[in-house]
């Protein structure tokens, strides 16, 4: 009984000696595309970067799951090479006076990251959202028809 104890406790100080390294992963998510950030915790420095445009060929394809799920595992491989394994996750949508909800590929993107291995610390949506509404694109009589 004593063995087992001792063998469970190295196996945590061998877990607990993997280092933490924070990172932030901003998720921008429109209905035409999805673009993943990974930035350190300041996020003044740029680890990774990809979009579903760079793993798609069609451009009506660029903000569906599959791209951003794509382009979510292509930036969290470079994110890991260089040492980062726990993440924050900022989700971003169109906002101001486009949707305020986050596109089609955000959750695939999440997703996408949670399987790659990381440890998730939070999940936030940081969409810009007006106080006192903007004025929209357009002249008085409407815009484009």
């Amino acid at each position: 009984m004593s063995e087992e104890k001792e063998a469970n406790e190295e196996v945590k100080t061998e877990a607990g000696q993997q280092e933490e390294r924070w990172g932030i992963a901003h998720i921008y998510s429109s209905f035409n595309n999805t673009i993943v950030h990974i930035t350190d915790l300041s996020g003044a420095e740029t680890i990774a970067f990809s979009s579903g445009g760079m793993h798609v060929k069609a451009d009506r394809l660029e903000g569906s799951p599959y791209a951003a799920m794509k382009a979510a595992m292509a930036a969290a491989a470079v994110a890991q090479s260089k040492g980062i394994n726990a993440l924050h996750i900022y989700v971003r949508g169109e906002g101001g006076y486009g949707s305020k909800t986050p596109g089609p590929g955000a959750q695939a993107a999440i997703r996408a990251l949670v399987r790659a291995g990381f440890k998730i610390g939070r999940i936030e949506d940081v969409t810009p959202i007006p106080h006192d509404s903007i004025r929209p694109p357009g002249g008085r009589r409407g815009g484009r028809t």
